[in-house]
């Protein structure tokens, strides 16, 4: 998985006060859980764009000031209600032998056959949660739906869970094929109806 680099500045004062200070000098307080004890630290608004505001997911490596490098994911973010800026981000922290649980957006490929005849691609779920060793995250969950007809659907189990699992029951519904008032009700383009008899020649 693709990781993210943000350069941060360790927080001594943790209380309104200060962090009111740092809002209003375009930092970000931030909070990183999972180790030892909790690591507050700052960093501009701006460096978080990359992070925040796409689809994609990504692991974080945060640089502090002292030197220290620690791995981790977002966890939490808080906005303003009005006018959206980021107020506040929880981080968890990332070990090579503990996994942990992440949400991997799904990118589907090829072309439905039950599309090309009029049917519907429906997305049950643009994203689903996974459990995996941070070596084993992966960018994205990839589901070719070429073979797909009117009526199919893509479950859970169809999915390939060697390197992690996914956190929902098997019978989740990830997309399907609807049916539409202009598909085709035969819609595997390579069935061809029998050719139909010639008339018997009069006698």
């Amino acid at each position: 998985m693709k990781s993210i680099t943000i350069n941060g500045s360790q927080r001594e004062s943790v209380g309104k006060k200060a962090t009111k200070a740092l809002r209003n000098a375009g930092q970000v307080p931030c909070v990183l859980y999972g180790g030892d004890k909790p690591v507050h630290f700052s960093a501009p608004e701006l460096a978080f764009s990359k992070l925040v505001y796409t689809p994609n997911a990504h692991t974080v490596v945060i640089v502090l000031d002292n030197g220290e490098t620690l791995n981790a994911v977002l966890q939490d973010i808080q906005f303003h209600p009005v006018t959206d800026k980021i107020l506040h981000i929880d981080f968890y922290q990332l070990f090579e032998d503990k996994e942990i649980a992440l949400n991997i957006p799904i990118n589907l490929v090829g072309n439905s056959k039950g599309v090309k005849n009029g049917g519907v691609l429906r997305r049950n779920n643009r994203k689903l949660r996974i459990k995996a060793l941070p070596a084993n995250l992966p960018d994205f969950v990839e589901i070719d739906i070429t073979p797909l007809k009117i009526g199919d659907k893509v479950y859970v189990r169809d999915l390939d869970q060697e390197k992690y699992s996914f956190l929902h029951t098997e019978n989740t519904v990830v997309c399907q094929i609807k049916t539409s008032r202009t598909a085709i009700a035969a819609d595997d383009e390579d069935e061809e109806a029998p050719a139909a008899e010639a008339p018997a020649a009069a006698e």
